[in-house]
């Protein structure tokens, strides 16, 4: 049997070749085991996305924790993450699992673990988890019936939309923004966000609502190649104000303006600050990942805000959110959290924030977002994926690590940052990042300039420069 490793956020995998039922009832068992190690009673709640197969994959992990003597509380019907983290805190369980691959292609199935406190489980306990799991499930799952754990009370079926539903009408002004005159659109791109958006907000114009566990072959990422669909519909309607995408558990979010036009999560980020710190009068210190814009940085400091730059991945910043009070924790890939909500990158509720933000001010997205350059300055960010060879990819790194780029093309190199990757800043303020996928051979490179055209032209550069 192959060791499972859990990597920046779960287990993920190809469905039938390593994602099977033995190896998620391996994991299942060393979840179990860790629980009953730490608890003396364990209970966690257990859900699916919209992904193939993600019932039987659910009720085999049931099947084997309620085996072992560990309670579960199942949904019936396929949920976001952000309803699993949300389902740990108000139901008081020990851990939340999600089967879910997030925005991997729809060949891919996960296992995402969640922390009683409603975020990623922190990765030295997801490490003693790790070690727990066996070369071969010792419970006989097929054996077990469904319906006798229900009967014995090991296994409650919860209703987590209602909760998430209940949860999010108690915390934002609904009304305020369905009686704005406001015409909104939502893409799900089939994913689990799908079903909360009909209860929520039924007005909107919806686009990928519907149940297809394949995603029409698409990866349900929310980048702006693959929505140029919702675009083009926000576009061409030439009446919708804005639109809002998640990906396929609804954790992360894309944005886009009433031209069609994307807004990336740099820009959500900074709109997000200022709406919570200048229009609501919240504080508290302000988390950002490597690889966001510095501009954050010039709004915190406008604002008297604390700024703490980790590494990437977001369970870096749960473990400062659920230590310290913050503001707002943020990532360059749409996940976003913030104040008042759980330590949890959550879709719906930053699509939510930002659309009340429009409803109360009665301001075009775009004239928020004129309000935030009027104090950080107009810039663009671009990002390009490289594939290429391993030997290639670690050529570069390798060069990177030197310090052997001293320009890329006509930008010259003013000083280098590498926490997590490298981040080149040039002699005009303008960057570019380069950090490598941990797992496929994909350097990705990052720019940011005062421009579109610009950022491109530095990624064009860093190209010809990493591959010459």
């Amino acid at each position: 049997m192959t060791k499972i490793k859990f990597g920046t956020d779960g287990w993920r995998a190809i469905i039938a070749e390593d994602f099977t039922v033995e190896n998620v009832a391996r994991v299942a068992e060393g979840t179990a085991k860790w629980l009953l190690k730490n608890n003396k009673s364990p209970k966690i709640v257990l859900g699916h996305d919209c992904r193939f197969a993600g019932a039987l994959f659910c009720e085999t992990v049931a099947r084997v924790m309620c085996t072992l003597g560990v309670q579960v509380e199942l949904s019936k019907v396929f949920v976001s993450t952000p309803m699993i983290s949300l389902g740990a805190v108000k139901l008081k369980k020990d851990l939340g699992i999600i089967i879910t691959a997030s925005h991997n292609p729809p060949s891919y199935n996960g296992f995402k673990l969640k922390g009683s406190f409603g975020g990623p489980l922190q990765p030295s306990l997801v490490a003693e988890i790790e070690n727990l799991i066996p070369d071969k499930c010792s419970v006989n799952y097929t054996s077990i019936d469904i319906s006798t754990l229900e009967a014995n009370g090991s296994l409650i079926y919860v209703d987590l939309e209602t909760m998430y539903c209940d949860h999010v009408k108690a915390n934002f002004d609904l009304d305020a923004i369905k009686n704005s005159g406001l015409n909104l659109a939502f893409d799900a791109m089939y994913g689990s966000g799908q079903n909360v958006m009909k209860r929520l907000m039924p007005d909107l114009t919806f686009l990928h609502c519907d149940y297809n566990p394949s995603f029409m072959g698409q990866a349900p990422e929310p980048i702006h190649k693959n929505l140029t669909e919702f675009s083009n519909l926000i576009k061409n309607s030439g009446k919708i104000d804005s639109g809002l995408v998640t990906d396929g558990d609804a954790d992360r979010l894309g944005f886009y303006d009433g031209k069609g036009n994307f807004v990336d999560s740099h820009h959500i980020i900074l709109l997000l600050i200022h709406y919570l710190h200048k229009y609501k009068g919240l504080g508290g210190k302000v988390c950002v990942a490597f690889s966001a814009t510095p501009k954050v940085e010039k709004l915190c400091k406008h604002y008297g805000l604390e700024i703490e730059t980790v590494k990437i991945g977001f369970k870096y910043i749960a473990d400062i959110m659920i230590h310290e009070d913050v503001l707002l924790g943020g990532e360059e890939s749409g996940g976003i959290a913030i104040k008042g909500h759980i330590p949890e990158r959550d879709g719906i509720w930053m699509g939510l924030t930002i659309w009340e933000f429009m409803a109360k001010s009665g301001k075009t997205l775009n004239d928020l977002i004129d309000e935030v350059y009027a104090i950080v300055g107009k810039f663009s960010f671009e990002r390009n994926d490289l594939h290429i060879k391993e030997e290639i990819k670690q050529k570069v790194l390798a060069n990177c690590k030197s310090g052997n780029y001293s320009n890329f093309g006509k930008y010259k190199v003013s000083h280098v940052e590498d926490l997590d990757g490298y981040k080149y800043f040039f002699e005009n303020g303008d960057w570019l990042m380069i950090r490598a996928s941990g797992t496929e051979p994909v350097l990705r490179t990052y720019a940011e300039s005062g421009t579109k055209e610009a950022a491109f032209d530095i990624l064009n550069d860093a190209k010809a420069t990493l591959l010459n």
